[in-house]
């Protein structure tokens, strides 16, 4: 006789890359300390992977920050993950910006690239046709100011790397939904 099978937990079952998705959630908090420590322990805790995280006071006279973070998972976890934020102490509220197709998301980075003669022409267009600004520069290297998209800084960075990439300093994401309405 076959024992009735029991639902599958997120935490135990084998996850297709097919089935996992990447979402942008906001989280309102209190700007406290411990926080975001509490915020981290519970991706961390339940092993949830945090692929971008930004955080800054957001309402100085209210105290309260804004934590920006890019998760994945199956559309239970991400589900999951937004519940249990939810109910931790300081947090205000939980705007899962994926769902909300009226949304945008950009980043910021500066990218160090090496380069001399031919290398440092073909730096200087990409960075003209991506919009990036030379922020720094010197005899033998460059530092670029881009702003966009995620995948565009991706493309940004992997067209660099045969030219000379050195260095990548990147923000994380940094969302906000579109409208008059607040998250």
């Amino acid at each position: 006789m076959n024992a009735p099978l029991s639902p599958p937990s997120p935490y135990s079952s084998p996850t297709s890359r097919s089935n996992v998705e990447t979402h942008t959630l906001a989280v309102l908090v209190d700007n406290e300390p411990g926080v975001l420590a509490r915020v981290v322990g519970l991706f961390s805790g339940r092993g949830y992977n945090i692929e971008s995280l930004t955080v800054a006071e957001v309402a100085h006279g209210e105290h309260l920050s804004r934590i920006t973070v890019v998760t994945s998972g199956t559309p239970e976890t991400i589900e999951q993950i937004q519940h249990q934020l939810e109910r931790l102490v300081p947090v205000h509220k939980v705007t899962d910006l994926t769902v909300s197709a009226r949304s945008l998301e950009r980043e910021l980075a500066m990218v160090k690239v090496r380069g001399k003669g031919e290398e440092r022409n073909a730096a200087l267009q990409l960075a003209e046709a991506f919009r990036a600004r030379v922020v720094d520069a010197t005899t033998e290297s460059f530092i670029f100011e881009l702003t966009g998209k995620p995948n565009k800084i991706d493309e940004f960075v992997d067209l660099m790397r045969p030219i000379g990439l050195v260095e990548v300093s990147r923000t994380g994401v940094a969302a906000i939904s579109r409208g008059p309405d607040p998250i």
